[in-house]
């Protein structure tokens, strides 16, 4: 079976060892019995073993997933959407981790669209998205305090690449930010232009939820930290004022998340100097 270029760094992880040496077993059980026919997978999948097929519900996805953590709540989010503003989920192998989703058609990602307004596009999709729930999601409370327990380490081992004083504004952030939350929604904590497709029941519908709950402020976060909408400090000051404009946040806290998401997530990433340009300029900023 074809590996993607998106997967082939998991390869060489002893983490990922079975479940790859399972793969062409579990894609021909599945496929039988969904009774699908396969296609080519997407050479950007990076964590799933994802492909168009051919199904009894038409043209849709199958997506086989390595089961890391911010994964397993996929299927719990599509089913709570139900299609409001996100992709549907059609069929499901808990155990083997597998999901039928909906295909996106034309399916262009955010980032290749002349769209000429992209963060109205946001405000419809985060009003659709960002509706009430609780269990059995992981509350972005346990996510934040393990980036507290991580953060300092992690900028440490990765040879203090930035400055000592953006990690304790971020730790400072996350001392009041998890216990003070507003309302608690569900979250699509990788909302960023990659996934966010053009659809035809929809002019755009999100895919790969990593779900949490938390509070609105927190929904932004991937958005801002996202270098494909403009990468200046007016930039991101403008996206943010019209975010928390538009949905009625308070822009102290969405700042305050979106700075701690940034260098949390920039650790292991291409896009780690983005990150820390983003943030140096959202503490920077004056609320």
């Amino acid at each position: 079976m074809k590996i993607p270029d998106g997967l082939k760094h998991l390869k060489g992880s002893l983490e990922a060892a079975p479940w790859f040496r399972n793969l062409p077993a579990l894609l021909k059980e599945i496929a039988a019995e969904w009774d699908l026919t396969l296609g080519e997978p997407y050479e950007r999948c990076h964590v799933s073993y994802t492909m168009p097929v051919g199904s009894p519900f038409g043209p849709t996805v199958l997506k086989l997933q390595w089961p890391r953590p911010e994964c397993l709540m996929e299927a719990d989010a599509l089913i709570h959407w139900n299609g409001a503003g996100a992709i549907k989920l059609l069929a499901h192998d808990p155990k083997r981790h597998a999901l039928l989703v909906e295909r996106c058609e034309p399916g262009r990602a955010f980032t290749e669209c002349e769209t000429e307004d992209r963060i109205a596009v946001y405000l419809d999709l985060l009003r659709q998205l960002s509706v009430p729930t609780g269990a059995p999601f992981r509350t972005l409370r346990e996510e934040a305090a393990e980036w507290q327990g991580y953060l300092l380490s992690r900028w440490e081992a990765a040879g203090r690449s930035r400055p000592e004083a953006h990690i304790h504004v971020a730790l400072d952030l996350l001392e009041w930010l998890p216990d003070s939350q507003g309302e608690q929604v569900l979250l699509h904590q990788g909302l960023h232009p990659g996934n966010v497709l053009t659809a035809s029941r929809a002019p755009f519908l999100a895919i790969d939820p990593k779900s949490l709950v938390g509070e609105r402020e927190f929904a932004l976060s991937p958005i801002i930290n996202a270098f494909e909408l403009g990468h200046s400090p007016e930039d991101k000051s403008a996206q943010l004022e019209r975010l928390c404009d538009g949905l009625g946040l308070d822009r102290k806290r969405a700042r305050g998340w979106a700075i701690v998401q940034a260098l949390a997530w920039s650790f292991s990433t291409p896009f780690a100097a983005y990150r820390h340009d983003t943030a140096r300029w959202l503490i920077e900023m004056s609320d």
